[in-house]
Formats: structure tokens, C-alpha cells, sequence
């Protein structure tokens, strides 16, 4: 397995399976106005934070960060993921931090412990860049079962031993990020609702909020517009020389 990143290996664009993100986001997530604005830009703009791990021309698993300006404080912390996504790819002040973009793994690679090996490509991207921190506003993977419960009470769940309920963040925490705040209003994802019923493989007779496969917050359905807000955790990973 070897760490490349997409400027020095551009070729690995046209070998891209869609299947990597597939694997580790619901349809919907896909359909974001500023992610689909933006990632393209990614590539030729920000391609030394781009990375993949592959094995000769496989990719299983890639990495996606924003350089963006941050005072590290909570007042100047991004609302969220599109709030930290359009500060990275229109800000003019000079860039102080790495906000995590995303993590996917080839669904044949999950549980092999790569993703912690993909937040590491961040810390050592942003420390060659002189880059103060890696921000991540993390998707906490079991959330989607307790999507009623709000994210300021999720993120305080612990186990028994002390590390997190949920893996995703201990993995962050595992590797040495900090929790820093829950994000509520992360990502707004607004669409007809026969747009909802085909990702969702549901249904939605009539206004109201429905929680659904996937979702970490319920769908609010108004007039035949369904509206997703959904909550992440930022992590916060120092980067030292």
C-alpha cells in the first residue's frame, strides 16, 4: 500500500471508482449544492491535500481536505462542513489550518484500519504546508439510530471505559484528535420529496418530520419539499513539527 496524492498521480482521477464514496455515505449526502460546486475545484486548485492509498493502480481508500483560514478559536470555528468547504474555496486571507472534506474506504478495505491511516495523510499534509491544525467535521457513525437525540447530548455519550460512544469519533480521538464542539447545522439538504422517496427508499405522505435510513437528524417535509439538517462533531488534530 502507498500514499499518493493527486498532484504528483493526476491520472488517478480517471480511475476513480464511484463506489469508494458510495460505500461510505447514504445517496443523499451526494447531493449537497456546495459539495457538488466545489469538488471538482478540489483537484486543480488544493491538489496536494487530494490523497490515495492504493496498491499499483487500485485505489482503496482517498482523503480530501481544504486549506482554510482559522484563528483557532470557537467564534472563527466554520458553522459546519459547507460553512468551512466555502471559506477553503473562496476566502482571500492566507490559510491557516485543514479542514477534512471527507474519508472513503473501498468497502472491501472497511475494518482494516485505514481510515485512521488517511487522518494521518492529513496531519502530515498539513504540516508540510506549515499548516497550525486539521479541523474535521466528523459524521459520527452511529448517530443515524438515535436520530431524535441532539447532537450536544450525542457527543458527551461515553463508554464505560471512558473512550467514546461512537467509533468514528474514537477513532479520531484514538489517533490524538480533541473534541472541540458539535456542529447542529453542518449540512441543509433540500429537495422534492419524490427526490427523498428514491434515496431514501421511503415514502412521505404528507408534511411532518420522518426520521429515515441513514439520517442523523429527521427530514422536516413541508409542501412537498423534504429539508435535512444534518449535525456533525468538529475534531480538532493539533499538527506539531
Amino acid at each position: 500500500m502507498k500514499l499518493v496524492r493527486y498532484a504528483d498521480r493526476p491520472d488517478l482521477r480517471q480511475r476513480r471508482h464511484p463506489e469508494l464514496a458510495r460505500a461510505t455515505f447514504p445517496p443523499y449526502m451526494h447531493e449537497s449544492e456546495v459539495g457538488n460546486r466545489y469538488w471538482g475545484r478540489l483537484y486543480a486548485d488544493f491538489p496536494n491535500f487530494q490523497v490515495a492509498l492504493v496498491v499499483g493502480d487500485e485505489l482503496l481508500a482517498e482523503a480530501h481536505a481544504v486549506p482554510l483560514p482559522w484563528d483557532g478559536s470557537l467564534e472563527d470555528l466554520p458553522s459546519g462542513w459547507e460553512d468551512g468547504f466555502v471559506r477553503g474555496m473562496t476566502s482571500a486571507e492566507p490559510a491557516s489550518a485543514l479542514m477534512a472534506i471527507a474519508i472513503s474506504v473501498a468497502l472491501a478495505q472497511q475494518g482494516q484500519r485505514l481510515s485512521s491511516r488517511m487522518i494521518e495523510s492529513f496531519k502530515d499534509n498539513a504540516r508540510t504546508a506549515g499548516l497550525h491544525s486539521v479541523i474535521a467535521p466528523v459524521r459520527p457513525t452511529l448517530k443515524e439510530r438515535y436520530p431524535l437525540i441532539p447532537i450536544e447530548r450525542y457527543v458527551e455519550w461515553r463508554r464505560p471505559d471512558g473512550s467514546h460512544f461512537d467509533p468514528w469519533i474514537r477513532i479520531h480521538e484514538h489517533v490524538g484528535g480533541e473534541i472541540l464542539a458539535p456542529a447542529p447545522e453542518s449540512m441543509t439538504l433540500r429537495a422534492p420529496v419524490a427526490d427523498w422517496e428514491e434515496w431514501t427508499a421511503m415514502q412521505f405522505p404528507g408534511d411532518g418530520e420522518y426520521t429515515f435510513p441513514g439520517g442523523l437528524a429527521p427530514l422536516v417535509v413541508r409542501d412537498g419539499i423534504g429539508v435535512h439538517v444534518e449535525p456533525n462533531v468538529w475534531v480538532l488534530h493539533r499538527v506539531t513539527d
